[in-house]
Order: structure tokens, then sequence, then C-alpha cells
């Protein structure tokens, strides 16, 4: 399966430790609060001094303790946690791109205090390890300082995967280049995709092989119709659904199939093709060809967007998205 949004809209590598532009990627895993503090404080504030602007998206544990030793400072915008890191990824990247573009004055930066939500589930884990990794290259370019913070209790596959995600590490105090670090490109190949226990189950809707894409959408809808969820979440389903339908049929090999599953507040539905593959791991994480939304590559974009997990498998016969929707 193909798709025309073939990167992060910034593209580009992430920017080495020490750079003088672009993005810089800083990991500090910390076994108390007083350690993000510690490492925290002084480095805003010097940021500050020297006219860049400062972020703290942190839980409440963390950023108490900041907003405490800051003294309040006005010039710390302080974010909702759960508003970027508990919404989905792409609306989380384009929060980060729009701080930058309004907060970073002229040769400066943004510095970012930020610590990730991972959930409670397997999906949304992988969805928030991928973010980690695809944010070297969404931000490659922009004026953005990061320093993200992981507290030590956290499970180890989740620490493993911030210490190979971050360009930087940030140990008492000091800065280095992370040894640790892995290829985003690499580190998201190698991100294992849970099982999803329905597509074991008999499905809401199978059609294996395509050829009519306006009676396939009418089928979908109907089926939708009797799920008992939020209209407008079943609506940004069905959308989602369209628009991998429709890049299978133009961009992946014949055939091209769906099944549908639905589960008390879960929706499933996984689109294969025969093609040889989507290879590009960052692909849906921007569109295709950045502002330009005339030009199209579009399509994972918006899914990423609709949906709370997309996920993209290969095997020897082809391509598969599974797109999933949850709500309480």
């Amino acid at each position: 399966m193909h798709d025309d949004a073939g990167g992060p809209a910034a593209g580009g590598r992430p920017a080495g430790p020490g750079a003088a532009s672009g993005f810089q990627h800083d990991a500090l895993l910390y076994d108390d609060v007083a350690e993000v503090t510690a490492a925290a404080v002084p480095w805003l504030l010097e940021g500050l001094a020297a006219g860049d602007a400062a972020v703290v998206a942190a839980g409440p544990g963390t950023t108490g303790p900041l907003r405490e030793a800051l003294g309040d400072d006005p010039r710390v915008v302080v974010v909702e946690r759960h508003a970027l890191y508990r919404s989905r990824t792409p609306t989380a990247i384009t929060a980060f791109r729009r701080f930058a573009a309004e907060h970073a004055a002229p040769g400066r930066r943004v510095r970012v205090v930020g610590e990730v939500d991972f959930g409670a589930t397997d999906a949304d884990r992988r969805e928030w390890q991928a973010y980690e990794a695809v944010v070297n290259a969404a931000f490659a370019r922009l004026p953005l300082w990061g320093l993200c913070v992981f507290s030590t209790a956290l499970p180890e596959p989740l620490l493993r995967a911030a210490r190979q995600t971050h360009p930087g590490l940030v140990t008492a105090g000091a800065r280095a280049a992370n040894p640790d670090a892995v290829d985003p490109a690499a580190f998201l190949r190698a991100l294992p995709v849970p099982d999803e226990p329905l597509e074991s189950t008999a499905p809401l809707l199978a059609d294996d092989e395509v050829t009519d894409l306006s009676g396939l959408r009418h089928a979908v809808r109907e089926r939708l119709a009797t799920v008992p969820g939020p209209p407008d979440v079943l609506e940004d389903f069905l959308m989602a659904v369209d628009e991998m339908v429709t890049n299978a049929m133009r961009h992946g090999g014949p055939p091209a199939g769906l099944r549908l599953w639905a589960a008390p507040g879960r929706l499933v539905c996984t689109i294969r093709d025969s093609g040889s593959g989507l290879d590009d791991p960052f692909a849906g994480y921007g569109p295709a060809h950045g502002e330009d939304l005339a030009r199209g590559g579009m399509g994972l974009w918006l899914a990423r967007q609709l949906c709370d997990h997309v996920a993209i498998r290969h095997d020897g016969s082809g391509t598969s998205v599974r797109l999933t929707t949850v709500w309480a």
C-alpha cells in the first residue's frame, strides 16, 4: 500500500547534539522530580535570558515544582499535558510546530520541558514511542529544543525507547551525546505492532476484493449505522476508512480488501492490498507536500488525525493498514 504522504511536513534528518540551529532532542531519566528541577530550571532560565521562549508540558507532579522554582515567571507557557499527549500524535506535532512559529524570536528557540503520557494500552504506548522517534525528523528544521523527562518508574520497554529516540542525554545537569540513540527510521521499522483480538473474530463486514469503491463506502456506512457510538466519531472513522481504501485501490497492487469489526466502544478496520508496500516509516505524520494541501498526499495524515491508532504492517502477500477508534 502506498500513500502520497511520504514523510513529515518538515522532512530532513535530526540535528545533532550541540547543533546551533534546528531541533535538539534531549532525554532526562529521573528517579525524583528534584532531578528534573535541578536540570530544567537553570536551562530554562538560561534560555529566557538569551531570548528563547519556554514551554512546560508535563505531569502535575513535575509542573508544580518547576513553576515554584521559576517563580511563576509569566514568560513560561504552561500547557496542560493531556491536551497534547493524550490527544492523537499528529495533534501534538501540529501544536509544537505552532509553538515554534508563534513563540520563537528570530535566531532563537523555544525550549520545551515535555513529559509524554504513554497511556494505558499497548496500542497507546506504541503510538507515543513512535512519536518520540518521528519528531526527530518532523521537527528537524524547527527552532525547538526539547528536554523530555521520563520517570524511571515507567516500564523498562518505555525507558529503553526513551534512550533510543533522543540524540542528547542529560544526566546530573550535564548534556552529552546519547550513545544509545538509534536512527529514527530504524527504530520505527523495528517497533512491533500489538495484536488486535477483534481481528481473530468474525467481521461485521468483509470484502476481500474491492472493485466498487462507491458500493463499499455505502456498505461501510450501513454497518456503522448499526453501531451505538457517537455520531461524530463514527463519521470520522468512515472518512478514515474511505481514505485508506481509496489509497489501496489507487496506489497498491490488486486485489484490495477490507474487514470491519465492532465491539462496545471500539471500531477496527483493516484495509489490505497486494502491493510491494509503503516503506516510509514517517508517512502520515504530516501532509506530504507541506502546507500545499492542494497537491494531495493527505490520506494517512487524515487517518492518523481521525483515528486513535493507525498501524501499518507488511508481509509476503502485501501491506495492510489497521485503523482503530475507541470511546468511553
